[in-house]
């Protein structure tokens, strides 16, 4: 697929981070970009900066990412590019015991709930939504007619202590990957997924200097965090090259993650 202002895309979670990277790297291309996001500050900040639309979208929600969906085609055109950042974690052991009282605890399943309706079920949302979307246009001259990429992590494959839920949901999104590269084959509509190891993101830099540096210490080569254009230089190179499709790809400088 070639990059022109003749191509619209949707980068959920596009606000800030790896999403937003992504976004400008898009726009630097002349394509015209939607930045679906909770954040609506830095969403239209953004937006305003590459020449997009800022769409506020809870992923959750199939009401919000219609009307997203809706808003972002009406100024740009039905998309041919979907990019699936949008997501979050958290970090709570399956049972556990406090070392004060000796109180005995379990993961909330409300909180677990949470992340797989926001990383898998939501990705998952946006892709049926987008390709439904994309089987109404015709193929390029390549023979696309739509390309998607999905974010999982290193932690679908290497979680860490805490992790169950986050790992369990980027998990379905590496699981999910073929299949819906297959569902879509018949319609031209690429597939692809990116597990990113450790990135300098704004989750991350909240991290005090001596913890993002044993993180930085920790990856085999280059020893530092992942940067986000990075990220979105691979996200381009899935959409761009015709011949990359059902894949998942670590992007990690070979970290394997430990268990804590």
């Amino acid at each position: 697929m070639k990059l022109d202002s003749s191509i619209a895309a949707v980068v959920t979670g596009g606000a800030s981070g790896l999403g937003e990277a992504t976004a400008r790297a898009l726009a630097g291309h002349g394509v015209k970009v939607a930045i679906f996001d909770m954040n609506e500050a830095k969403g239209e900040a953004v937006a305003a900066e590459i020449g997009g639309v800022y769409c506020k979208c809870n992923v959750t929600s199939d009401e919000e990412v219609d009307e997203a969906f809706a808003k972002a085609r009406a100024a740009h055109g039905q998309e041919r590019i979907l990019v699936n950042c949008a997501g979050t974690g958290n970090a709570i052991k399956t049972a556990s015991r406090d070392r004060n009282t000796g109180e005995i605890k379990s993961f909330p399943l409300n909180l677990f709930n949470l992340i797989i309706q926001i990383n898998l079920i939501g990705t998952f949302r946006c892709i049926a939504k987008s390709a439904a979307g994309m089987l109404t246009l015709d193929p390029l001259p390549d023979g696309d007619r739509g390309a998607i990429v999905n974010t999982a992590s290193v932690a679908a494959e290497d979680g860490q202590i805490g992790q169950a839920a986050y790992s369990a949901s980027k998990g379905g999104v590496v699981g999910m990957t073929l299949p819906i590269a297959r569902d879509l084959s018949n319609e031209n509509i690429r597939v692809n997924t990116i597990l990113p190891g450790i990135f300098n993101t704004p989750l991350m830099n909240a991290a005090p200097p001596q913890v993002k540096e044993a993180l930085a210490a920790s990856v085999p080569f280059p020893k530092r965090l992942g940067q986000a254009e990075e990220y979105a230089q691979l996200a381009l190179t899935m959409i761009t090259n015709g011949y990359f499709n059902g894949e998942d790809v670590r992007l990690d400088g070979a970290i394997r993650m430990a268990p804590r």
